[in-house]
């Protein structure tokens, strides 16, 4: 329940940008062929941007039990692209976002939120999103 109510506030004071800016990332991505499998990736944190109370990101291989493409080093330079491609602006985005967030006692929540986000958008390939437990 206190995670459904801390989603609503969370849209309302402005987490829907940040998952608009993903969404843009999004759509960039997939403007070219080669970043499709960024473009999803992206969708899929577009909705963890939307709903983060309740949900953390780990490792795929600790989630799965099992290493795959992306946690291998095929991951690591999929993430280096990312970075330079859009991870940087993402996480700025979210860091500009923590700041504003900070500077009430009610937005600390949120705030770090907007950092734990801005972590995975540095560094998103071979992560995934679960629930938290």
């Amino acid at each position: 329940m206190l995670s459904l109510i801390l989603n609503i506030l969370w849209l309302v004071l402005g987490g829907i940008w940040m998952a608009l800016g993903w969404l843009l990332a999004a759509v960039i991505m997939a403007i070219s062929i080669i970043g499709l499998p960024w473009a999803r990736s992206a969708l899929n944190t577009a909705a963890y941007t939307l709903m983060p109370f309740g949900s953390r990101a780990e490792s795929r291989d600790v989630a799965f039990g099992r290493s795959d493409l992306g946690t291998g080093p095929l991951g690591f330079i999929g993430n280096i692209i990312w970075l330079v491609l859009a991870g940087w602006w993402l996480a700025l985005g979210h860091l500009v976002s923590a700041v504003a967030m900070a500077l009430t006692i009610i937005g600390i929540p949120f705030a770090w939120a907007h950092l734990k986000l801005a972590g995975f958008a540095l560094w998103p390939v071979g992560r995934t999103v679960v629930p938290r437990r």
